[in-house]
Parts: structure tokens; sequence; C-alpha cells
């Protein structure tokens, strides 16, 4: 069987974070969405997402294919569920597709399906990302679940003598990761430290942690549950409830929490971001769609920041801040809620010379052995010339 992961409206809902990816291959939990169905499909899948976005996530199509909602989070049970599916068959929950069956002809018509299609009720528990917000909101139900996953049946990696454990049978070390004089304690959650991932000495965490492939938690940092660090990250200072996709930096001190951050984002030394408001009242967050702020029914909400973004030494982001593709954020005081792409500095008659800001991106990415081809180029001219929409709020 051949099968795709789809983006439908809510996609939209999740912008700044798909701008440059489509929803399946948002990180939650420690793997992305796309991961977690691979692995358990055993098997790769393809993607129905923006026509800009097509040339680098391809769409491969069969004479029978399932296509999968790419912002739903999937169980083995789920799974199941989905593989049984025959031709003209949608699962679904509450209205929403989950997956259907389709000939190639009808692929682009999963949004708006036929009235002949036998829909199906979902039996099986999943998770489903519908904002933003959600990332860090549903982490740590989704962490559980990947460690739970990715460990059955395995054994971990001795920790070393030198470090502190609390309930170490919820600790799972992959090959080749260092770990030394640090505090590990799992008694609230699972602890994952991926394969050459290094904690290095000083460092307090609390699960749910996933620290990923060739990451590094540097010296004295202190990282609440229920965090995710992607691959290729470097953190260090306070972190609680983040995401990060990876190859991003963190790397000093200062406080990020209830964030999400892209791939190739830095954050400056002594930066923070505030997640809770003097009044105590419920956060609003931008939307993209509806061009407004809305609200997210939580009182815990800090920093989304999209892909290549940047700011410089003690920046402060207000509550409830939303940053798109390819920022550079610098300037005394707290920021606007709301930083469009390619914005940069403080002053919103300012841009980012688009042949700058790629001459930077490249920089950054050949620090990290990476390139930035002709595809990756067109996707962030893309994004550039999209901006022009945006504004400060």
């Amino acid at each position: 069987m051949n099968y795709i992961l789809f983006d439908n409206f809510r996609r939209n809902y999740l912008l700044p974070l798909t701008f440059t990816r489509p929803a399946a291959d948002i990180r939650i939990g420690i793997l992305t969405i796309r991961e977690k169905w691979e692995k358990m499909l055993e098997t790769k899948t393809s993607s129905l997402t923006e026509e800009y976005l097509q040339e680098k996530y391809p769409l491969i199509s069969e004479e029978n294919n399932i296509l999968i909602n790419g912002t739903i989070i999937p169980t083995i049970e789920l799974v199941e569920e989905v593989k049984s599916l025959k031709k003209n068959e949608a699962l679904v929950s509450e209205r929403v597709i989950i997956a259907m069956h389709v000939n190639a002809s009808d692929i682009q018509k999963i949004n708006t399906p036929d009235s002949d299609v036998n829909e199906i009720e979902a039996n099986s528990h999943f998770i489903k990302i519908n904002n933003t917000w959600d990332v860090f909101a549903k982490n740590d139900e989704a962490l559980r679940l990947d460690f739970d996953y990715l460990t059955k049946g395995r054994i971990s990696q001795v920790l070393s003598n030198t470090n502190t454990a609390i309930n170490p049978e919820d600790i799972f070390i992959e090959e080749g990761a260092k770990i030394e004089c640090a505090v590990l304690n799992a008694s609230e959650g699972p602890i994952y430290i991926g394969k050459n991932a290094e904690v290095m000495e000083g460092a307090l965490i609390r699960g749910s942690l996933a620290l990923c492939e060739k990451s590094t938690i540097k010296m004295g940092a202190k990282i609440y549950g229920s965090t995710t660090i992607g691959p290729e990250c470097k953190v260090g200072g306070e972190l609680s409830n983040v995401v990060i996709f990876g190859l991003s930096n963190k790397g000093h001190e200062g406080y990020l929490g209830n964030a999400v951050l892209g791939e190739w984002c830095n954050i400056g030394a002594d930066s923070n971001n505030s997640n809770l408001k003097n009044t105590y009242e419920e956060v609003k967050l931008w939307s993209y769609p509806e061009k407004r702020f809305i609200k997210t029914g939580l009182q815990f909400c800090g920093l989304i920041m999209g892909d290549h973004s940047k700011c410089g030494i003690n920046t402060m982001f207000n509550t409830g801040t939303v940053v798109g593709v390819n920022a550079n954020i610098f300037g005394g005081g707290y920021q606007k809620n709301f930083i469009p792409s390619f914005a940069w500095g403080m002053n919103k008659e300012d841009k980012f010379n688009f042949k700058k800001a790629m001459q930077t991106a490249e920089a950054v990415m050949k620090r990290r052995g990476r390139k930035l081809d002709d595809v990756e180029l067109r996707i962030l001219k893309y994004i550039n010339d999209l901006s022009v929409e945006d504004s400060f709020v």
C-alpha cells in the first residue's frame, strides 16, 4: 500500500511552523509525526502539501493509496485501523478525516470527499495538533508514547556512576551518548537521551525530556519537562516545556518556556521570554489565517518561532509572541507580540534584505555541514514575497 500524509486547512493554523514544511514534519515528542507513521507502518511516506513545498516534499501516488491526516499522531491501534481501510472508505473522528483509501485520480479530493465515501468511526486513541501551541501543550503525552514505543524490549546503555539518577528505570540512553556529573530525575516523566548526544557536567534535568541525536545540554543547564530538544541542537540556561525541532541553538543563560522553535534558529545570550501575563489572564496568540490575535485557552504560553529566525543578546519576548521565518531580531525593550517573516530589528519599516538573509542562512548551514540548495532557496524566496502581506501589530 502507498501512504501519503496530507495537509488540510489546519496547516494554516500551524504557521509559521508550516511555512517551511508539511504539518507531518513537525516534531512533537521524540520523533516527527512523519517518523512515527513510517516506523509503525514500516514504510516510507510522501506528502500532499502546498505547491511551493511540493518540490522538496514530492507526492508519490500509485493506483491504491491511503491518505493520512498529517496533524494526527498515531498509536499502534490507530495504525491497524488505517491499514485495514478498503477502497472508498474513510476513517473519521467527529467528522474529521483521519485517513482515506483512494485511487490515484481521487487524491486531490481528500479535503472534499465524495458523498459515496463510506465513513468509519475510529475506535483508537490519538493526539491531534490543531494550533501551534498544541506542539508544546501536548508534548508530554506524545513524548511518553514515543518513549514506550522506541524503548520497548530494548536495554539502555549504562549510566555512569558520576551521575545522580532518580527513577532510573524510566531513563533510556542510546549508544554513543555521553553523560557525566549530571542529575536526571525521571520521577515525573521519562528521560530519553539520543544517540551521540551529550549532557555536560552540572546539568539538572527533570522528565519528561527527549534529547535527540547529536544534541548537547551544556554545563549547569536547568531543563524542566515536558521538553524536546531535536537533533543537533545546543541548549543552556533554563528551559521549561519547550520543543525545538532541530539544528537550533539556545546555548546560553536566559529563560525559554512554553515555547516552540523551528530549525536553524538561534537565541542570543541572556534572552528571555515571558510565558505568563502579569494579570494571569488567558494568553492570546497571533493567527495567520484569521489575521488577529486569538484565544489559546492557556495561562502559560511563551514563544513560537519559525525556521532561520534569530535574536540578539538580551532580547525580551512578550508573553505569547509569534515570530515568522528568517527574522533577525535585535534592539532594546520588549519585542512586539507578532514579528513577521524577514523582519529586521524592531523598526516595522525595516526588512531583512533577502540576499543578505540568504548569505547568513548559507553561513549558518555550512557550520553544520549542510548546504542551502536551490530548492530551499526557492521556498524561502516564496515566503519572503508572502511576508509583505504581514504587518507588525
